[in-house]
């Protein structure tokens, strides 16, 4: 059960990354990935080639209500199609960093000019099954945005608030057969939104590191 007096602004979010998450980023992390609920699928260490990438956490300032934006990727696309993610993609040679690959494919997929937004931390990377190093870059985003979705990559755009997404009361562990065995993830199901796979992977760290 959630705390009644816990805070959920922009600013305590920004608070807790800032001071309880110091250098995180910068420490490696065994357990920060799909391997957690399936040791038996574990890619680090077993030869395979991991794909760098980088997503943007963006929680939106709207005072004690603070709200996360997640995006409905297009059915077409030849990987995740159809799922709940957030704005993110593959890191280019170009990016000076982590940071700027989320800002840019931010950019390139709903229309969020980086002006409004402020990195303020990053997750340890999240090692998903499906072979992808992915650095959650977290940040504070300043209302006022007009967003403008690539219709190539994005279907849908919507927010969740910060107080449903820490509630450990919404985190549930569901399962699939993948490619004849059974896998383990978090879902995080909200109104017609389904969360679930890395994303709520990633929400769970979030809630572990900084809310639990």
């Amino acid at each position: 059960m959630i705390s009644d007096i816990m805070e959920f602004s922009a600013a305590d979010f920004r608070r807790r990354i800032l001071s309880e998450g110091e250098g995180v980023a910068e420490r490696e992390d065994p357990d920060n990935g799909d391997h957690v609920l399936n040791p038996g699928v574990r890619l680090v260490g077993e030869g395979i080639r991991l794909k760098d990438a980088a997503v943007l956490v963006p929680v939106v300032d709207y005072g004690d209500d603070a709200r996360v934006i997640f995006t409905q990727r297009t059915a077409t696309l030849r990987k995740h199609s159809g799922q709940i993610s957030f704005p993110g993609g593959g890191v280019d040679q170009e990016d000076r960093s982590a940071e700027d690959a989320a800002l840019r494919e931010t950019e390139e997929e709903i229309g969020l000019s980086r002006s409004f937004v402020e990195t303020v931390g990053r997750l340890p990377d999240y090692i998903s099954g499906t072979g992808f190093r992915i650095k959650p870059v977290l940040a504070t985003v300043r209302p006022g945005f007009e967003l403008t979705l690539n219709p190539t990559e994005v279907d849908d755009v919507f927010e969740v608030p910060l107080s449903f997404l820490m509630n450990p009361d919404n985190h549930t562990r569901g399962s699939r057969i993948f490619q004849g065995r059974e896998r383990f993830f978090y879902e995080m199901p909200y109104g017609k939104r389904y969360i679930w796979g890395i994303t709520a992977g990633i929400v769970r760290s979030i809630y572990e590191r900084f809310y639990s």
